[in-house]
């Protein structure tokens, strides 16, 4: 199986471009269900997720031009299309030629849920799997069921499966509802407000997920023809229209990406120009790295992160949703204060097993102790280099980050993980004077 080999010690200094968000170009994708025109995604990142999806939306009857892919999706291959450009996919779905989301691909990708609203509201019906993915913890879909209930859908859960349509077999829409989440859920709100957007009369979603990806759809979708207020605070009013036309958009640059290099530079005592990053989308964590001595600014075109100590100060942080510190850079921020100066307390709150990365950390040398979902974590002057595996997408990149300062070879194993949200990790950390690569298989 293929491995990150990482080699600690160097200093990062350069320019990094930020690649369009994973979490944003999903439920992008998803929107060309809810219209018979094409939908034309720009900056799509090139990750094993976007595959993942693009299979689940052929099956549903979607063309999607994926050439540009350097994965294999449905048999295609990279076509030679440059990368370093600014990669577009095209998605048309003329018509619904299933309704079915199997398991095989519904299981590889819990973002696959997504297609569920969607259909609903383009179909009446719909037959989705139960989702798959990491396995941090208890990410249920009751909160998507919930809403889609209240917007007049029955719904049962049979051999695994979610069969859902509305009334008279299907045939009539959706009816606008006032719906209230009794917690914060990105997937649901995206899943509600799409399913929304073709619904009759008025949909209110009441503590609504804020989050720039959430932004990111609801513009997409209005510039769709969808009727939607509130974008951007946690009370949004959609009235449903009869259809939704065809759309260019470009999907937002990726925070937890740019963050990622933000925290990567401030180990390494570096300086890194993120380029298409936005300040504005990270705010929590430039609180939070300001405090360790590592500056962040505005400049034309992306973020400035520069280190301005030569041992980070420890800083304790609690996630919260949007805007608050965001769970997805947990475990990076844990690995920036294993080497700080002095003791952080992180404490996860939106997912009860995120923190399956610490037995490797501490592999590497970190004195870390955990106590439920609290993380007491004490700097230590040194990490030393050692074979790791990823449990997750965001693990995946902390052990990187660790590998960076470590003394020695670190190795990482099982880095499909890795791959369904960095796009070519390895070679952007590379290009900016880390000593790291991948193996193949056969290494």
């Amino acid at each position: 199986m293929a491995e990150i080999l990482v080699n600690g010690g160097n200093r990062l200094q350069g320019e990094i471009p930020v690649s369009g968000a994973k979490n944003a170009a999903l439920p992008l994708m998803a929107v060309t269900l809810l219209t018979d025109e094409p939908v034309t995604l720009r900056n799509c990142p090139d990750l094993d997720d976007i595959a993942t999806l693009s299979n689940v939306l052929r099956g549903h009857g979607a063309s999607v031009d994926a050439s540009w892919l350097g994965l294999t999706v449905a048999g295609e291959t990279d076509s030679g299309s440059a990368r370093g450009s600014l990669p577009t996919l095209r998605l048309h779905t003329p018509e619904i030629a299933s309704i079915r989301a199997p398991y095989e691909l519904v299981s590889q990708m819990r973002a696959s849920i997504l297609v569920l609203g969607p259909l609903m509201a383009r179909m009446g019906r719909a037959e989705v799997s139960l989702p798959g993915g990491c396995a941090i913890g208890s990410r249920p879909v009751d909160l998507h069921l919930m809403g889609l209930e209240a917007l007049g859908a029955w719904i049962e859960l049979r051999d695994g499966y979610v069969f859902a349509e509305t009334a008279r077999g299907g045939k009539d829409r959706l009816r606008g509802a006032k719906i209230t989440f009794p917690k914060v859920s990105v997937g649901a709100t995206e899943n509600l407000v799409m399913a929304a957007t073709l619904a009759e009369g008025r949909t209110e979603l009441l503590n609504a997920a804020q989050e720039p990806e959430v932004v990111d759809l609801c513009q997409c979708l209005t510039a769709m023809g969808a009727q939607i207020s509130g974008i951007g605070t946690s009370h949004l009013i959609i009235d449903g229209v009869e259809r939704l036309g065809g759309v260019t958009h470009q999907v937002v640059a990726d925070r937890i990406e740019a963050g990622t290099f933000a925290v990567a530079a401030g180990m390494t005592g570096g300086e890194l120009i993120l380029k298409n990053g936005r300040l504005d989308h990270l705010g929590s964590l430039v609180g939070v790295l300001h405090e360790t001595g590592i500056v962040c600014s505005e400049i034309s075109g992306g973020i400035h992160v520069v280190s301005t100590v030569d041992r980070p100060r420890a800083v304790s942080v609690t996630t919260q949703p949007y805007p608050g510190f965001p769970t997805d850079l947990q475990a990076q921020t844990m690995s920036l204060m294993v080497m700080a100066e002095g003791s952080a307390v992180l404490t996860e709150t939106i997912f009860e097993n995120r923190y399956m990365h610490v037995p490797e950390l501490i592999r590497m040398g970190a004195n870390i102790d955990i106590n439920g979902r609290v993380a007491v974590v004490r700097g230590v002057e040194r990490l030393n280099g050692a074979p790791v595996k990823a449990s997750d997408l965001r693990a995946s990149a902390s052990l990187i980050l660790a590998g960076l300062v470590a003394q020695g070879e670190t190795r990482l194993s099982d880095i499909h993980h890795l791959d369904r949200g960095y796009e070519r990790i390895e070679d952007k950390l590379r290009g900016v004077g880390a000593s790291i690569e991948r193996l193949d298989g056969g290494t």
